[in-house]
C-alpha cells in the first residue's frame, strides 16, 4: 500500500506533462473569436491627438476594411507596422486603427515617428471597445465586410504570409459579394 503512495506524485507529474505537451501543440494565434459574423459593437472613439478626427462605425459603412488594434507600448506592433504601411501604400484595403490602453499622446507620437497606415485612428485608453471585441492582446486585426460584420479575426502580427495567404484572398472574396 505504501508503494502506491510513493508513485502517486510521479503519476500526477506524468499526467500534467502530457496535458501541457498537448497544449503546446495548439496555435495561440487561432483563438476563436465570438465576434465572427456579428456586427461590430457601436462605438465612437475620440482621435488620438488634439484636432485629429476620431473613429466610429460610420467610417466603415459600405466598405471592406481592416481594423487593427495596436499600442505604442507593444513590441509586436512595431514588428507588424512595416507590413501595415505596405498594405496602406498599396491602396488595396483601408486600415483603421484603435490605439489601445495608451498614455495620452503616446499613440500619436508613435505614428508620427513610424508612419501612419490608418485612415482614422481612435483612442481607447480604458479598453472599452477592446473589451467588447474580446481583445486578448495587441496586435489584433479584424476584417470587416461591407455590412459592418466581423468576418475574420487575426491575433498577432500580420506578416507577408498572413497578408498573402489569408487576408488578401478573404478581402478579394468579400469585395465580390
Amino acid at each position: 500500500m505504501n508503494r502506491v503512495f510513493l508513485f502517486l506524485p510521479l503519476a500526477i507529474f506524468i499526467v500534467m506533462g502530457v496535458y501541457f505537451a498537448l497544449g503546446l501543440r495548439e496555435d495561440p494565434s487561432s483563438i476563436p473569436s465570438r465576434m465572427i459574423d456579428r456586427p461590430l459593437p457601436v462605438f465612437d472613439l475620440p482621435g488620438i491627438a488634439e484636432g485629429e478626427p476620431g473613429f466610429s462605425n460610420a467610417d466603415l459603412d459600405g466598405q471592406v476594411a481592416l481594423v487593427n488594434v495596436f499600442g505604442s507600448w507593444c513590441p509586436p506592433c512595431e514588428i507588424e507596422h512595416p507590413m501595415l504601411m505596405q498594405i496602406s501604400r498599396s491602396g488595396r484595403v483601408p486600415i483603421f486603427g484603435v490605439d489601445w490602453r495608451d498614455e495620452p499622446g503616446a499613440g500619436a507620437a508613435w505614428l508620427a515617428r513610424n508612419g501612419n497606415p490608418y485612415q482614422r485612428v481612435g483612442d481607447d485608453p480604458e479598453g472599452d471597445l477592446a473589451f467588447e471585441l474580446g481583445i486578448t492582446g495587441a496586435p489584433e486585426t479584424f476584417l470587416i465586410d461591407r455590412q459592418g460584420r466581423v468576418r475574420f479575426h487575426h491575433v498577432g502580427v500580420i506578416d507577408e504570409t498572413v497578408w498573402r495567404d489569408t487576408l488578401l484572398p478573404m478581402i478579394e472574396a468579400l469585395e465580390v459579394e
